[in-house]
């Protein structure tokens, strides 16, 4: 055999990958949807860096963009009663429907060992859907866009720094909405960063 024959050696022409990278940004009709993560337990970046790879690792979603990683303060509580938390937004684009999203998301909560035994509670990791695509729902189980969500500088602030052009669908425009929150208590860590999948 010569060498190089082998066509499992040979280099993939540019064409094909460019066929590759058009396939997975088109393929399906993919839907563009933001998730917030936030953690106030444990090594809380380290968490964070772990529900972006396992989003990531996800068939049929794939990470477009991570915002910075913000400090903020626990919300709905006391700030004294609980740490602090790491927030960050996260842009995808995925061919699963928002319940087959939720549910993945949960999946990953429970995989870091999220409990639910408070409302507003601390917790290792919460993967909330901010948004998909242009869906107004009310549905109990899966409200969208997240029904609080327009009122969070914790949520706008990183989701504005990701993508300056958001909007909440049937609210308003993220950089409007930003305008009329208090950003106390949200801190921008420049000295933390997630890494975007490769």
């Amino acid at each position: 055999m010569t060498p190089n024959s082998d066509p499992t050696v040979q280099p993939v022409p540019a064409s094909v990958v460019r066929q590759v990278d058009a396939a997975d940004s088109t393929l399906h009709n993919p839907k563009r949807a933001v998730l917030a993560l936030g953690s106030n337990l444990g090594n809380r970046l380290e968490t964070l860096q772990g529900a972006v790879d396992a989003l990531e690792e996800t068939p049929g979603l794939r990470v477009k963009a991570v915002s910075p990683v913000y400090e903020t303060q626990p919300w709905g509580v006391d700030p004294q009663s609980q740490p602090p938390y790491f927030n960050a937004v996260v842009l995808v684009k995925t061919t699963l429907p928002p319940s087959s999203l939720l549910e993945r998301g949960q999946a990953i909560e429970e995989a870091f060992q999220r409990e639910r035994s408070e409302r507003w509670g601390p917790r290792t990791i919460d993967v909330d859907i901010v948004s998909y695509q242009d869906v107004v729902s009310g549905d109990p189980g899966l409200t969208l866009p997240h029904p609080r969500a327009h009122e969070r500088a914790f949520v706008l602030v990183p989701w504005h720094d990701v993508d300056p052009e958001a909007e909440v669908p049937g609210v308003g425009t993220v950089a409007d909405l930003l305008r009329g929150v208090p950003r106390e208590g949200v801190t921008l860590r420049s000295d933390l960063t997630l890494a975007l999948p490769e």
